[in-house]
């Protein structure tokens, strides 16, 4: 989904009545990163599902970023 960002992608299903939706974070290392997974009743996205997922990202992105810092930080001790 590069809508949400660069290595996202979004398993699917359906049924009579409802679309499922689980947005995840291809794996790094050896963690996959659910990033949401929601229920929905039309095609479309909505865009607060969207937001969610991109800000949740950006998290996930921040977290890994600060363990890469601690990680180095560590090794020059």
């Amino acid at each position: 989904m590069q809508s949400i960002g660069q290595g996202v992608f979004e398993l699917k299903a359906e049924d009579e009545a409802t679309w499922y939706r689980v947005v995840y974070l291809s794996r790094i290392e050896d963690t996959i990163y659910v990033l949401d997974s929601f229920t929905k009743k039309t095609r479309k996205t909505e865009r607060n599902d969207l937001n969610r997922a991109r800000a949740r990202l950006a998290r996930v992105r921040q977290r890994l970023q600060k363990e890469k810092i601690n990680a180095k930080h560590k090794r020059e001790k």
